[in-house]
């Protein structure tokens, strides 16, 4: 307190010792001269009427006259908060997304609209409801990049005449109801189901071919079955099998067969 009792003192005496003119002077300086950021830009009204937008820098106001209102240049990025939407295929979902924007004009941004960072607010309220409404919940959820495309381009045309430019709009999630996420999963395992059937036809199918061609080769050339026929016995073989069947040609036992018919035919 003694410290700050004596800074005061010596203000005090300082502003005693000088003349009107010169404590004029100085309050007209600091009423006078604004430092602006590197980012910001100063609207100047001067007695109501709009003159520039000034910065950055050090700009001269005319006191009592003149009157700024700060504007900043640097991109905002603003979260929407979920909205409640029907879709097209009547789906109840919720949705929220994010929009990122910047003042391009300062002098419409604040003379065109009253609050540019709540009225851009409520415009990507109402549009993410109108645009996500219009679509099916399929689309919505597979083509996301169209829907984002569309939001910007309708919401960068809405804050144009505000001096707004918007840059990007992403939706950020998709709320499904538990009864649809159901319904959704039962769709998706039926459909990997379906796969799976028409994978193991097809295959059935490729082998068919396969097997039709082989009984061709195998019909031409009979002796390529008695060499499937060691194949298989040496398959067999190979495992420890307490018991090994051997399957016994046909053509070995034809010529048995022919001169018993004859035989027969001969009695």
């Amino acid at each position: 307190m003694g410290f700050l009792e004596g800074f005061l003192a010596a203000v005090a005496s300082f502003l005693g010792g000088l003349t009107p003119v010169v404590v004029l002077a100085i309050l007209f300086l600091i009423a006078a001269l604004k430092v602006l950021r590197e980012y910001e830009r100063g609207v100047i009204f001067r007695l109501g009427r709009v003159i520039k937008a000034k910065g950055p820098g050090l700009i001269i106001l005319i006191p009592l006259i003149d009157r700024i209102v700060k504007v900043s240049l640097r991109t905002v990025a603003m979260d929407v908060a979920p909205q409640d939407v029907i879709t097209r295929d009547n789906v109840s979902v919720k949705v929220n997304a994010v929009i990122y924007f910047r003042v391009m004009e300062p002098i419409k941004a604040v003379v065109q609209v009253e609050d540019y960072l709540y009225a851009t607010s409520q415009l990507a309220q109402t549009t993410l409801r109108s645009v996500c409404g219009q679509v099916e919940l399929d689309e919505l959820l597979s083509e996301r990049d169209k829907i984002n495309n569309q939001l910007q381009e309708i919401l960068d045309t809405h804050t144009d005449a505000w001096g707004i430019k918007v840059s990007t709009v992403e939706v950020k999630h998709i709320d499904l109801p538990a009864e649809m996420q159901r319904a959704m999963a039962a769709q998706a395992e039926a459909e990997r189901e379906r796969r799976a059937k028409i994978i193991n036809a097809e295959g059935e199918f490729q082998a068919a071919e396969r097997l039709a061609q082989a009984a061709e080769i195998i019909a031409k050339h009979p002796q390529a079955l008695q060499l499937r026929y060691l194949q298989t016995l040496r398959e067999v073989a190979a495992e420890n099998n307490s018991t090994t069947l051997f399957p016994l040609p046909i053509d070995m036992i034809r010529p048995f067969l022919k001169d018993l018919a004859g035989k027969a035919e001969n009695e």
